[in-house]
């Protein structure tokens, strides 16, 4: 859950929606694009339907907005991380460099839930593989997070070596020679291994601070 303090940045950083109409979502967004939704109960007026728009690749000038939009009309937008007050909670979201890492509905009462993907989404098409296939969808759960340990293990060794190779760093610190002196294209292997496990995890709104991103995930 997003601590009071950032939810309180977060609030600050919201902006009124134009009204627009929420777009549909096309085949070639799959990796492009993330669209979830919640359907929640307002007083006096039935049910709204919430939904949450991000663009990975950014806009014209690179920036990365989560939209915001109740029955398909965008009512705000917001630079992630962003948080949405709705009736009986707040809407929460967060980005990292392979999708979303958090899109949770957190109610007043301290209860939070996922919202629900959009089917024609790729977090759509990894639900729908959850729900025929339990079994094949653990399984793959459980692989993605091999292979990042794998990558974790591997690569720090070398990434220390790096590190301390530069003068500043090794001069106050010392050298340290990696026990590890992997392939060229081992390395790489790994490392579109890796983006595609954390890729498939972002899928599902699972995120690990260290598996996921670590030190190179300047999100908050």
């Amino acid at each position: 859950m997003v601590s009071e303090r950032r939810r309180r940045r977060a609030a600050r950083r919201l902006r009124n929606g134009d009204g627009r109409a929420l777009p549909p979502f096309r085949v070639w967004q799959l990796l492009t694009r993330s669209l979830f939704h919640v359907r929640l109960q307002e007083p006096g007026e039935g049910t709204a339907l919430w939904s949450v728009d991000t663009r990975h690749g950014g806009n014209a000038s690179g920036e990365i907005w989560v939209d915001f939009y109740r029955d398909r009309r965008q009512v705000a937008r917001s630079k992630p991380p962003a948080v949405m007050p709705v009736t009986g909670g707040v809407i929460e979201v967060a980005v990292s460099h392979y999708g979303l890492k958090r899109c949770h509905l957190v109610r007043d009462d301290g209860g939070e839930q996922p919202l629900q993907p959009d089917p024609a989404s790729a977090a759509g098409a990894r639900a729908r593989l959850a729900e025929r296939f339990p079994g094949a969808s653990r399984a793959l759960g459980v692989v993605s997070v091999v292979i990042l340990l794998i990558a974790l293990v591997l690569g720090i060794p070398q990434l220390a070596e790096q590190i301390t190779a530069i003068p500043p760093i090794g001069d106050r610190v010392g050298t340290f020679t990696s026990p590890l002196q992997l392939p060229w294209w081992v390395n790489a292997s790994l490392i579109v291994a890796a983006i595609v496990a954390s890729t498939e995890r972002a899928l599902r709104l699972r995120y690990h601070r260290l598996l996921d991103g670590g030190m190179l995930d300047g999100s908050e």
